[in-house]
Order: structure tokens, then sequence, then C-alpha cells
């Protein structure tokens, strides 16, 4: 950091090659990242402390969380991070959650490599799910014993027709 201009930001621009976003697929479990791109800038603010501004746009595989069938992805963010030279480090095994999730304590270096696979694993789609992928209701019991359905587990299933019954009785 003490290598940048201080008066004025910094641009970059990461484009990973096929090798370098298969070992991030590598590190994020999923299945591929088809193009990558991690482009913004490092901009002063106040004298010590910094400010990244990235979009990241990324095409990524993932299995279905239903058939394990290959799910492409695109995902346009744009992110923020403020490094901050008066933000105490984080120490400890419990830690209070700060208002600003965007402000980090300032580093000596920063790794956009690392921020670009931090950003892509908060940005992945949680259930990718293949087009008409649906989860059918299975149901196992043993011999002779009635299966518990979701329908017979609802509590209250059952009141709507008691209560019709109790009208028609009072008719």
């Amino acid at each position: 950091m003490a290598d940048l201009a201080a008066s004025r930001g910094t641009s970059f621009a990461l484009t990973p090659d096929a090798a370098e976003r298969h070992a991030i697929a590598d590190t994020l479990g999923i299945v591929g990242i088809k193009k990558l791109r991690f482009a913004g800038t490092l901009t002063p603010q106040g004298r010590k402390d910094w400010v990244l501004s990235a979009d990241l746009g990324a095409t990524v595989v993932q299995d279905c969380v239903v058939t394990l069938d290959p799910v492409t992805s695109r995902i346009d963010e744009t992110l923020t991070r403020q490094y901050l030279s008066d933000l105490p480090e984080l120490t400890g095994t419990e830690v209070e959650m700060p208002e600003d999730d965007t402000a980090e304590p300032l580093p000596d270096t920063i790794d956009l490599y690392a921020v670009l696979t931090e950003a892509l694993a908060l940005a992945l789609p949680l259930y990718p799910r293949a087009a008409g992928a649906a989860l059918e209701q299975t149901i196992y019991t043993e011999k002779g014993v009635t299966p518990l359905t979701d329908e017979a587990a609802r509590p209250f299933a059952g009141l709507g027709a008691l209560r019709d019954s109790l009208k028609d009785t009072d008719d």
C-alpha cells in the first residue's frame, strides 16, 4: 500500500487465465468458472485510508442441488471495501460485527485475488437448480406402518374439515 500514489486512485483489472480460474473453482468447491473479470480502483480516502471499488463479472458452473447436472449462472456484482488505518485488527475467537461490513483494517498489502475469491464466494447462488428440476416426495417406512407424510404432519390440516362438520350439526 505504501507504494501507491496517495494523491490519486490506482486502477486494476484482473482476468484470470484458465489455470487460475480452475484453481479458484477448486477453492470454492464448484465445477468451473468459464469467464472471470475483476476490475476497479483503489482510491485514497483521507490521509491513510483507502477505498476499493470494483466490478466482478463471472460465468460459473455449479452442480444442481436436485439432479447434480451442471448449472451455469452469470454473476455481476459491484463491491466496495474500505481499508481503514484506525480500525483495530480482529483477534480472538469472538468478534462483534461492525455496523459497516465493508470496513476492514488497512493491511500492508491487498491481495486482489483474495478479494476476488471472497467476493465470488459470497455472490454464488446458494442452491443452483437446473431448469425443470424439482424435488419429489419419496416416502420410506417399514411394512405395515403408515408412513408419515408432510400433509399428515401438519398440525392444523384437519381443522377445516372439523369446522365444516360442526357447522353442519349447528344448522
